[in-house]
């Protein structure tokens, strides 16, 4: 067993006594050739080679408060198990840490009447935490900012400082939504000497009384921990005569460090970069293994079977940090690049969920055809390769709208071409989609987007085996020669059809 073999399955094993997971070995035949060639290397990138690491991803994150969030534990031992895999396999292997702003959950809150009754109400039922909140555990009175209640309301509660003249210092600061923002609502409440707020719906109209799930802004600086419900709590509080509650916003919100990790061939054009991402990182309080385990996962495996090619370009491989916290390490990383170093990135691939259970096989839409935002020159010659791939395997594919949501976006807005590949989210199929490529029509693509449940279970092996080749692909043909998306002559072997579209190999 070589040290790769070794680090792979230490990972794994480390789950078993918590997950049933199959452990995944890697064919003899991959482990010591050079797959230089599309046959040889889509026959060494398999899905279970990509399921081991998924596996090592869980099994971090069932040892790590069953998270991979940036800034936490599960995020760093994440970062370790990539980077000491790239570095066995012989890449220059770079950590780049930095600072980033984060708001996250540490687990449940908690909202319970004190008095005149005792009820514990419930998270998600009946009230939610303001995104952006401050912590806190305050036990105190309820004291109502000038509410104007029914249909019809034009509320503007809390938005003036005056709308607390009286307030007793030290009370929970009762406000309805309405004419402000809620960080200002807010901030006026800590102003007045409020130890928390619990803001509710507006209730003007039948479209404004649920919980509202809104946020203060990252520039919020009340500290004070804020709660929001519905309308109908609301005046269920409001008229509630000596309402005492617990509030307690169990979040964490401050500075903390994360990392973004490279790994660089030893060989290959300096001058004409191409590089493969995927971010790292999960949400809060969730083990990520489609978002974005499976593109992290996908890319480190094509990167071991591609660590004794000699590719004619230099080929880096990143994977990202706090992606979910506002694509903070991908822009970092291109925002402190000199021009001279990114004019060197002749391009940049992005997997960001690639195995979504109800999944439909999308292509960012690099030449803006089906959405009308077209990406940097080169951008429409990848989105071709990819229909190229998916073509010469028979499968219907379609494009997906340039929406600056994943680590594309600084490449992107520094005008460098890109493309890649993604499975879908929150979106909901259509039944036009389920026709095409099964699954189940008016469910979101990903059920499990963004919570707890998006584990080990939640992958769709099917097209993660499909993804995971169409990355090697593409990685192994840019890594060749970047022709087709940027004039520069690569290899003539891998030199792209008169057309311009694709290389047409045979891909299968």
């Amino acid at each position: 067993m070589n040290k790769i073999q070794f680090l792979r399955r230490l990972f794994i094993f480390a789950c078993l006594a918590m997950c049933v997971m199959p452990v995944y070995a890697g064919n003899p035949a991959c482990d010591n050739r050079v797959n230089n060639t599309f046959q040889k290397l889509l026959e060494c990138v398999t899905v279970q080679g990509v399921r081991g690491h998924l596996a090592a991803f869980q099994a971090i994150a069932n040892s790590n408060n069953g998270e991979r969030a940036s800034g936490t534990s599960g995020f760093d031992a994440s970062a370790a198990y990539v980077a000491n895999l790239m570095r066995q396999a012989g890449y220059i292997v770079t950590v780049q840490p930095f600072q980033f702003f984060t708001s996250r959950e540490l687990g449940p809150s908690t909202l319970t009447q004190v008095a005149p009754s005792s009820v514990a109400y419930v998270q998600g039922v009946d009230f939610e935490l303001m995104d952006q909140t401050d912590a806190g555990d305050v036990t105190a009175s309820v004291t109502a900012v000038d509410l104007q209640l029914g249909l019809g309301n034009t509320s503007t509660s809390g938005c003036e400082a005056a709308d607390f003249a009286g307030f007793p210092a030290g009370n929970i600061a009762l406000i309805q939504r309405g004419s402000c923002s809620f960080q200002q609502k807010a901030q006026n409440a800590a102003a007045a000497g409020a130890s928390g707020a619990i803001i509710f719906n507006q209730g003007n109209t039948p479209a404004r009384t649920g919980i509202i799930n809104g946020t203060l802004s990252a520039a919020y600086n009340g500290g004070i921990p804020v709660l929001d419900t519905s309308y109908a709590r609301g005046v269920e509080w409001a008229g509630t005569p000596g309402l005492t509650m617990r509030l307690f916003a169990n979040v964490f919100r401050g500075n903390a460090t994360t990392s973004n990790v490279f790994a660089e061939s030893v060989q290959g054009n300096p001058e004409n970069v191409i590089m493969v991402g995927a971010h790292l990182d999960s949400v809060p309080l969730g083990p990520g293994i489609n978002d974005n385990g499976s593109g992290s996962a996908a890319i480190l495996e094509v990167a071991l079977q591609m660590a004794k090619v000699k590719p004619w370009n230099k080929v880096r491989f990143a994977w990202w940090g706090a992606e979910e916290s506002g694509l903070i390490g991908s822009t970092l990383y291109v925002n402190n690049l000199s021009v001279a170093e990114r004019n060197r990135i002749a391009l940049y691939l992005n997997f960001d969920m690639v195995a979504s259970p109800n999944y439909v096989r999308f292509i960012y839409d690099g030449d803006g055809s089906a959405f009308g935002l077209q990406g940097p020159p080169g951008s429409e010659a990848i989105e071709r390769l990819f229909e190229g791939f998916y073509a010469s395997r028979g499968l219907a594919f379609e494009s997906t709208q340039i929406s600056f949501r994943s680590d594309y976006a600084a490449f992107f807005n520094n005008g460098i071409a890109f493309g890649g590949l993604f499975t879908g989210a929150e979106g909901i199929k259509t039944p036009a989609q389920a026709s095409i490529y099964g699954g189940t029509a008016g469910q979101a693509y990903d059920p499990c987007y963004h919570q707890p449940c998006d584990t080990f279970s939640n992958i769709n092996d099917t097209v993660l085996d499909l993804n995971a080749d169409a990355i090697a692909y593409a990685t192994l043909q840019y890594a060749m020669n970047t022709e087709s998306v940027n004039g520069l002559r690569g290899k003539g072997n891998f030199r792209p059809a008169p057309s311009g579209e694709w290389g047409g190999h045979a891909i299968q």
